[in-house]
């Protein structure tokens, strides 16, 4: 936000009767400059200030919030809310008055007092893949390499809770861990860190960007696999990449025209990818899992988990949403819940939605870029974060 400084000039001028007396110099007053104070980002609503409340049917994220309840129930703020929640019907105006009773809306507001922010969505995509390599399936997915350094660095500088730092180290110094380009090219030791190998690299660009994903193997078996760990180099979009060179028109930079590019420009592939220097490293899931797992450590519900930024919104509260559905301005009001982060969700009014799984999930997620507005629920003895 820009502040104009208005800085009046007062020129008092007395001409006495004798011209002989010079007049007095000019007086300038400088008025105090008003100070920025950000705006709060919880901000106490009542129900009604909630748009689409009591036209969703609770019932629907009931499950996703029992999930939320099985990552949260041992903290002190989210126990007795968890352990009521066990005994509730699942029936649409017993669960709305669970949460009217027990919880106290709270809109998300951004520093500038403003309420509309970005809704993305993501999903779990599905590669065709192969444990060994072979002419067909030559791209690699790695496990967490074993010189990969994380440092919690809120252990030295508490006010930093919940930031890590990624690196490894160089000598007796700590050096930012290896880029895409210099793992791609072979420079970090990842040999025999292999999980599995794929036959596409833009699907593995943009598993690394979801986080997690199904792969089907030649004879028909489905694994699942899911986040590790990443390299600690920021998210960078080679949507807007392209945007900025003049290769994609703003409307064509989804996840369908990235790919419909690359097809078009395979020899330019591998220098777009670099842009984004962030690389993610997996692990094998347990195929009995009903969904992903997300940073909660509980399987996300295709549309009614929602990745946050969690030095806002904390993770596995419920969170109601208003936006519209994608490329569309049909409204799309629900109550989700905050199981997930991701590299790009950053900002107070920020949410990223999760589809599901495979094709159709896809489309959707790869279209969504919608203003929204977010509201989150609190037990009414929740311990807000004074400012």
């Amino acid at each position: 936000m820009k502040i104009l400084r208005l800085i009046p000039f007062l020129l008092l001028t007395l001409f006495s009767a004798c011209a002989s007396v010079p007049p007095p110099p000019a007086v300038v007053v400088t008025p105090p400059i008003p100070s920025i104070v950000a705006a709060p980002p919880l901000q106490a609503a009542g129900w009604d200030a909630i748009s689409g409340w009591r036209e969703d049917d609770p019932a629907q994220a009931w499950g996703a919030f029992l999930q939320s309840c099985a990552g949260l129930k041992q903290q002190p703020a989210w126990k007795a809310v968890c352990d009521m929640a066990a005994a509730q019907p699942a029936q649409p105006d017993s669960l709305r008055r669970f949460f009217e009773e027990n919880f106290i809306p709270y809109q998300v507001t951004n520093p500038d007092n403003s309420s509309d922010g970005l809704i993305t969505g993501y999903y779990e995509p599905l590669l065709n893949g192969s444990r060994v390599r072979t002419s067909r399936f030559r791209y690699p997915l790695y496990a967490s390499p074993a010189d990969l350094l994380v440092i919690d660095l809120a252990s030295v500088y508490p006010e930093l809770k919940g930031m890590r730092l990624r690196g490894r180290l160089q000598g007796n110094r700590v050096v930012p861990y290896f880029t895409r380009a210099e793992i791609d090219n072979g420079a970090a030791l990842l040999k025999g860190k292999e999980l599995f190998w794929v036959d596409d690299a833009v699907d593995l660009f943009f598993l690394q960007i979801q986080g997690s994903g199904q792969i089907r193997l030649a004879d028909g078996e489905m694994v699942r696999i899911g986040y590790a760990d990443q390299n600690g180099h920021p998210y960078k979009s080679i949507g807007k990449a392209l945007v900025e060179r003049g290769e994609l028109t703003l409307d064509k930079a989804s996840m369908q025209g990235i790919k419909d590019w690359a097809k078009r420009n395979p020899t330019k592939l591998t220098e777009l990818l670099n842009v984004n220097a962030s690389y993610v490293f997996f692990r094998e899931l347990p195929n009995h899992l009903s969904g992903p797992l997300g940073a909660l450590g509980v399987p996300l519900t295709a549309g009614r988990s929602l990745a946050v930024d969690p030095r806002t919104i904390p993770l596995g509260a419920p969170v109601f949403l208003a936006t519209t559905w994608p490329n569309d301005a049909r409204p799309l009001n629900r109550l989700m819940l905050a199981q997930d982060t991701g590299g790009a969700i950053k900002g107070v009014v920020r949410g990223d939605f999760f589809w599901g799984f495979g094709h159709d999930a896809g489309k959707q997620a790869g279209s969504m870029k919608q203003t929204g507005k977010m509201w989150v629920l609190l037990p009414k003895d929740y311990p807000l974060p004074q400012p």
